[in-house]
């Protein structure tokens, strides 16, 4: 397995935002959205702890569990997203996603971005746009260029939404024409692995109009957005005002217990039932839904939505005032707990300098990484109990950091 930082970080013990290594260092971890409550929320761990010791096993048996968590989770969707199956990882729920999209449409080809990820087995490997997967990528796949903001598509920030769904058109052309046909576009609504570009309400409404019109369905892969952590809305797809037909979760859901889901209409479940009779031993077991049950429930008491847009905005602005100091911030851009610095320099990505800041601020004791096609991108994304004074201390580590090694 691939380490984040040259000197590979040794963590023992984790609580909210802090992490302790093996030698007792404390650091602000703001980088992981596995525990999107905190880490070790005693809630959390309390369901975790009483369901193991009561009852663990496969959905092939009736548990009330799974019912009350899949009707408190579906609640918080509309436009009829009603059905629920529970899976282990965000790879294995855009996986089925796929097939659902293959068994509504009766067609094969798939449309993604050409900088994305969306997980690792077999079939979504094929839209990962980091490692060509060997024999290289098969003919049922299209990867359309990826907004961006220091170059955007079609070469205008205001001409991109229009450029972006030209490249879907022609993807959609080249599909039919080799007899796949389109089966969906799979999509993260805030463009995560791609640096999240800014982008607004409406972006993608005639990629998604192409996309229905030759057939398709549209995936939106929720995985690092949804469970309110961009702050305006739990979900990402209702930022950019578009309805779905396939959503995706995964890292978040159980903060860190391995679950995931796939939420979709009625008819589309039970045709995907129909067609490959999908059963998955660990999906949705008593001790998965009860962790995921307590974060829904953390989510609401704690009013981590709206922490996620006040303490976001609170950071972004702090993240900015840093632009006048330090020539290397080519842009500052995010919402809710989840935003970035990108960084260029003699007038091209710097990927190096980036690099280099990731493991100056962990050796002062913040941990973040890196994101964007050339990784020049810093990327924050803490647990969702983020507070001001959080990111006061990350802005004055940034600070001292750019100063370090810039």
């Amino acid at each position: 397995m691939t380490t984040f930082y040259q000197d590979p970080l040794h963590v023992v013990r984790g609580e909210g935002v802090w992490l302790w290594d093996k030698d007792g260092r404390r650091y602000l971890d703001c980088y992981n959205n596995v525990p999107h409550v905190g880490h070790c929320h005693p809630r959390v761990v309390e369901a975790i702890s009483h369901q193991a010791g009561t009852l663990n096993t496969h959905t092939r048996y009736v548990h009330d569990l799974i019912l009350d968590y899949g009707e408190a989770l579906t609640a918080k969707f509309s436009h009829d997203l009603s059905s629920l199956l529970m899976v282990c990882s965000g790879s294995e729920a855009n996986d089925v996603a796929l097939r659902m999209a293959q068994a509504m449409t009766g067609k094969t080809g798939i449309i993604g971005t050409d900088n994305t990820y969306h997980g690792n087995t077999a079939a979504v490997s094929q839209l990962n746009s980091s490692k060509v997967p060997v024999g290289g990528y098969q003919d049922h796949v299209r990867q359309v260029p990826a907004p961006d903001n220091m170059a955007p598509v079609g070469g205008t920030r205001e001409g991109q939404a229009e450029a972006f769904a030209k490249g879907v058109e022609a993807a959609i052309a080249e599909l039919e024409a080799n007899g796949h046909g389109v089966s969906a576009m799979i999509l993260c609504p805030y463009f995560a692995n791609e640096g999240f570009p800014t982008i607004e309400a409406g972006f993608l409404d005639r990629a998604i109009a192409a996309v229905r019109r030759a057939g398709g369905v549209i995936i939106a892969d929720e995985v690092q957005p949804g469970f309110g952590r961009i702050g305006s809305h739990w979900w990402g797809h209702e930022r950019l005002g578009f309805e779905p037909d396939i959503v995706t979760l995964g890292k978040p859901m159980a903060n860190g217990h391995p679950v995931a889901a796939v939420v979709t209409r009625p008819e589309i479940l039970a045709t995907f039932q129909d067609a490959f009779k999908y059963f998955n031993t660990f999906g949705g077991n008593p001790v998965s839904a009860a962790a995921a049950m307590a974060v829904l429930q953390v989510i609401e008491d704690e009013a981590l939505v709206a922490n996620a847009q006040s303490v976001g905005d609170y950071a972004l602005s702090s993240v900015n005032d840093l632009k006048g100091n330090h020539d290397v911030i080519a842009d500052v851009r995010g919402v809710g707990l989840f935003f970035g610095v990108e960084l260029w320099r003699d007038g091209k990505p710097a990927t190096d300098l980036c690099a280099a800041m990731v493991d100056e601020m962990r050796d002062r004791g913040v941990l973040l990484h890196s994101v964007g096609r050339y990784e020049n991108t810093l990327k924050v994304r803490p647990p969702c109990v983020f507070s001001q004074d959080n990111a006061d201390l990350l802005v004055q580590v940034m600070d001292d950091a750019l100063r370090a090694v810039g």
